[in-house]
């Protein structure tokens, strides 16, 4: 019985659009509701901008845009995943903007598919399978690969160049907290 138990994967669940994906619990720091997101210049589209984290500058991006969805409209259920995605030897803490946080699900490895082969012009790499729960289909994801080397190392960019002097002028935008 103890090795079933060591065999199941725990995923955090969420939703863009209408599609349910997951990423491994492990990987996911905390769920945050939307709080003011300053935009910084000259960076991708799918880079959303900054969030002061108790202190700690955090690059948020918006996973509809980076997967080539249609951007949506904030809602009540939006928030951020706070999440470490691994860069060659460094760690990257960065948000997910997402459109509502599911649930935290167990999956065995006989519920994972390994990711569907959609072509050859299709880079699906950062698709680690395919997860089937009550007849849904949850696209797991590989956190570590759904970004490039070359836009980690932008959004690691911005995080030092915000945190190190501009930060009083990105915070500027952001509302002060009455107490």
């Amino acid at each position: 019985m103890a090795t079933d138990v060591a065999e199941l994967t725990q995923f955090l669940t969420f939703k863009l659009g209408e599609e349910v994906f997951a990423i491994d619990v492990s990987q996911a720091q905390e769920v945050l509701e939307v709080v003011a997101i300053t935009r910084v210049p000259r960076t991708p589209e799918f880079m959303t901008g900054v969030i002061n984290l108790r202190g700690s500058v955090v690059p948020v991006v918006d996973l509809r845009l980076k997967f080539d969805m249609e951007k949506a409209e904030r809602t009540i259920d939006t928030c951020i995943i706070v999440m470490e995605v691994y860069l060659g030897k460094e760690t990257v803490v960065l948000g997910a903007l997402v459109d509502s946080v599911q649930e935290v699900i167990e999956l065995e490895p006989g519920q994972i598919e390994p990711p569907p082969k959609i072509g050859t012009n299709l880079n699906t790499d950062f698709i680690r399978g395919m997860g089937k729960r009550d007849e849904q289909f949850i696209i797991i994801l590989d956190i570590d690969r759904i970004f490039t080397e070359e836009e980690l190392s932008q959004v690691k960019e911005t995080e030092r160049v915000v945190a190190g002097g501009d930060a009083a002028a990105a915070n500027s935008s952001r509302p002060q907290e009455v107490l």
